[in-house]
């Protein structure tokens, strides 16, 4: 399976296929297999739920596409598509259903529909905000739903000519088309997958449509194309979804309407000028506006409505220049106001920013983390606001600091010590400026985590544990590429019964012969404890890692 975070409906479909598996592999009597009949119930309820909730995707969809059609027309379109295609690929599915219930009772559809079918009032899937007759199966009244010849040879036939092959085909062919619309970068996130292959108990090599359908009785032929359609209303709700936001992303918010202001600086030098953009979030450039501006005040009211300077917007913007005269904190308040598209009102929308006018200062960024660590070349940027930063001489109290070919600097701090201070001058109208100080903390960079095939605790195959061949220490959310531990050694041991076996000390990280054995000599469910795993950075410090504790499946 993907790697992705699956949502609870997910899972819950997960849990009930893996139920349906579990209940295929016990040879149980025919009244204990009735009670998987609540099994496809639930996932036909959770079908229908989830038709509604994409009935009501589509209702939203349709609400922007009639406030702006220019604009969303083709994500409209494209949402169509997919409604038509889902809609198509379930209804072949639901035929199906049907086929494989008439010919387990030796009867036309005509009849079975007539026997073993109930109308429901469901979604319209083609006409969101209406409801349709559906037929519904009524599994529980089948009597042939334990049993298998006619599934199987329905489904699978004689020469892997079978209905579920068409089937595998067309899903495929549905899943290409959802990533041709959303991307590829998306697939891992779309159910539908065919070509996986699958093993029996004997080991022998299954395709999907074996795997799911050879030998398999009517009632789970049903509830697994009832998951199938599950799988298809997840792809075509997730695709309608990336289609809207694409819409929001691109062109303008649907949540609400908000002012934003939006300064090019809010810490500028005296003498310098304050300046920002002043717009409306959600309108596009075609939107005209008038903003009122009142220095100095938290807010516009009618007291003081007559004393705010009024601009006018081009193209949606309103720009902003303000002279810095006055050192210390500013303020200042206004609103806009546009023409409501829905009543043809006219609205105001308030906002208020502040900024500071300060005296020239320094600002030391680091560029990758907010602390110094020893054994590192740590890379930060020195500029102050107004100074060309080749005018910047920098400083530092414990350590050392040198300019890079980019104009950023590399720091170099000692080990053992807990801060230091970098400073920085700048040579201003001939004369030397103290522009202000900063002090970092020093700290060791931390342990990496130890993994096998990407795991620290878990289950894994055997053969991926040996493809494995080594422990790789890996950095987490540590962004120094370049800087990289090495394992110096560790230990392998196991249980075998209540007998412990150890490898003794193994010296780098790559498996040896021996351990190899114990992995290859390891059965399912047994424990292999990598322990006291011993890495060197860069530095020469040695660390100790986490054990990892894998199972073997």
């Amino acid at each position: 399976m993907a790697g992705y975070k699956e949502t609870p409906r997910q899972k819950m479909i997960g849990m009930l296929y893996l139920v349906l598996t579990a209940l295929l592999a016990l040879n149980v009597s025919k009244d204990i297999l009735d009670a998987f009949l609540v099994v496809n119930e639930s996932m036909e309820s959770t079908n229908e739920s989830f038709a509604s909730k994409i009935s009501s995707e589509y209702a939203k969809f349709e609400s922007q596409y009639t406030l702006n059609p220019g604009k969303v027309k083709e994500y409209w379109d494209q949402a169509q598509d997919v409604r038509q295609k889902s809609f198509e690929l379930i209804e072949y599915i639901e035929n199906i259903k049907l086929e494989v219930v008439a010919r387990s009772e030796k009867m036309s559809k005509e009849d079975a529909l007539i026997k073993f079918y109930r109308i429901e009032q469901a979604p319209d899937p083609l006409s969101p905000g209406k409801m349709r007759d559906k037929k519904v199966l009524k599994l529980s009244e089948v009597p042939s739903r334990d049993k298998f010849d006619e599934p199987t040879n329905y489904m699978v036939g004689q020469n892997k000519n079978g209905k579920a092959y068409e089937l595998a085909e067309k899903m495929n062919e549905y899943r290409s088309f959802v990533l041709d619309i959303i991307g590829e970068q998306y697939s891992d996130k779309i159910g539908l997958k065919t070509d996986e292959k699958y093993r029996d108990a004997t080991g022998t090599s299954q395709d999907w449509e074996y795997y799911n359908f050879f030998h398999t009785i009517l009632a789970a032929n049903v509830t697994i194309l009832n998951k199938i359609i599950a799988e298809i209303q997840s792809t075509e709700f997730d695709a309608i979804n990336r289609l809207y936001v694409n819409i929001s992303e691109k062109d303008f918010k649907f949540d609400n309407i908000s002012a934003k202001v939006i300064p090019r600086s809010t810490y500028i030098l005296s003498g310098q000028n304050y300046e920002a953009e002043v717009l409306v979030a959600a309108f596009d450039s075609k939107t005209q506006s008038e903003v009122r501006i009142l220095r100095g005040a938290d807010k516009i009211t009618q007291a003081n409505r007559n004393s705010a300077q009024v601009l006018k917007s081009v193209n949606g913007v309103v720009n902003l220049q303000f002279p810095a005269q006055s050192i210390g904190p500013q303020r200042y308040a206004g609103i806009i106001e546009i023409l409501d598209p829905g009543t043809q009102e006219i609205v105001s929308y308030p906002f208020s920013a502040d900024y500071i006018v300060a005296p020239p200062s320094l600002t030391v960024a680091p560029l990758k983390m907010n602390i110094l660590y020893a054994g590192l070349k740590n890379p930060i940027s020195i500029s102050s606001p107004g100074i060309p930063s080749e005018q910047i001489t920098p400083n530092i109290s414990k350590g050392k600091i040198s300019k890079r070919s980019d104009g950023s600097w590399d720091v170099e701090v000692p080990s053992g010590e807990r801060t230091t201070t970098i400073s920085g001058t700048a040579n201003i109208d001939g004369k030397s400026l103290l522009l202000g100080s900063f002090e970092f903390r020093i700290k060791q960079v931390p342990n990496p985590i130890a993994k096998i095939a990407d795991l620290t605790d878990g289950t894994i195959d055997k053969n991926r544990l040996l493809t494995a061949r080594a422990i790789i220490p890996e950095l987490i959310d540590f962004d120094f590429s370049d800087y990289h531990f090495e394992i110096v050694s560790y230990q392998l041991t196991t249980y075998r019964g209540t007998e412990l076996q150890t490898t003794g000390t193994i010296r780098g990280n790559i498996f040896t012969e021996a351990v190899n054995n114990f992995i290859r000599n390891a059965g399912r469910g047994q424990r292999l404890y990598f322990e006291r795993i011993q890495a060197k950075g860069p530095d020469g410090t040695m660390r100790t890692l986490n054990p990892i504790n894998l199972e073997i499946n």
